[in-house]
């Protein structure tokens, strides 16, 4: 088995005009390979992507890619989360991301609608064979689409999609998590308490939210599987559980230097006064 992974969810840097600040990109992706981290997921649920438009999504992934190159090297990973509300816009984006150089594709059942098995699996595989040969890896996070992928759409989806990978798996508790260690494939967990559980049942490593802003943390985390660490990720999400969290990590990052604003796509609102108090006190006590 290789070494386990730590990747970090990473965010996705705005203007003050709510445009995406692609320079912004190069030396954050530098913040994160300085602290230890193996790749990133770009675009997922820390990196705001289904806020984003389809152009804007292939953008970033293309600056982050091209950040790659530039200062991380071959050994330092991008996956791009391409999961959309229909498969028309998956699918485009997953030939997007792959064509682009992509180290591998992530997508999120698509929310809202209950959709039966055979509506995921046929969506899945159109996603996978968009990509294809790329590693496709099924983002599960019951919590963002709605509902659980069930197990059978996995196995069934193995079966007609040779490029299937793995999963990234963001649930919660552990039982939620190990439904999905199927033997042969990577797993690779969100809920960073439950990293160091799924790596002694087998996980690939994380692709972590907190990784985004404190990416020596998790490094040790997986690296190391320090107990230190563990208990630093327990009270971030403890603490940063009250408060917006995508504005959180962007003032965080902020804070350590990096040339990250902490804007976001509304919806999703800045921190008050109260909050961004209560987030400097945290990333003080994690320093």
């Amino acid at each position: 088995m290789s070494d386990p992974r730590a990747l970090a969810a990473a965010v996705t840097p705005f203007t003050d005009e709510d445009e995406v600040d692609e320079r912004a990109i190069e030396p954050y992706v530098r913040f994160l390979c300085d602290g230890g981290i193996d790749g990133i997921l770009a675009l997922g649920t820390t990196g705001e992507g289904v806020m984003l438009c389809v152009e804007e999504r292939e953008r970033v992934a293309e600056a982050y890619l091209a950040s790659r190159d530039a200062v991380a090297g071959a050994g330092f990973a991008v996956f791009v989360h391409c999961g959309a509300q229909t498969t028309g816009d998956t699918v485009a984006l997953c030939r997007h991301a792959a064509s682009a150089g992509a180290d591998g594709v992530a997508v999120i059942g698509p929310p809202y609608f209950a959709f039966d098995e055979r509506s995921l699996l046929e969506h899945f595989v159109a996603a996978a064979d968009a990509c294809a040969p790329t590693p496709f890896y099924v983002y599960e996070f019951s919590a963002r689409s709605g509902y659980a992928v069930p197990v059978a759409v996995i196995e069934r989806l193995r079966d007609r999609a040779p490029n299937l990978r793995g999963l990234k798996v963001s649930d919660s508790p552990f039982d939620a998590v190990k439904l999905y260690l199927l033997k042969g494939l990577e797993v690779f967990v969100g809920f960073e308490p439950l990293v160091l559980e799924g790596l002694a049942n087998g996980a690939a490593g994380a692709v972590s939210g907190l990784a985004a802003a404190f990416p020596e943390v998790v490094a040790s985390l997986v690296h190391e599987r320090h107990p230190r660490a563990h208990s630093q990720v327990e009270r971030l999400r403890r603490e940063l559980g009250g408060v917006p969290f995508h504005a959180a990590v962007k003032t965080i990052l902020a804070s350590r230097g990096v040339p990250v604003s902490p804007r976001v796509r509304a919806p999703l609102r800045s921190l008050t006064d109260e909050e961004r108090a209560s987030v400097m006190s945290a990333t003080k006590l994690t320093a």
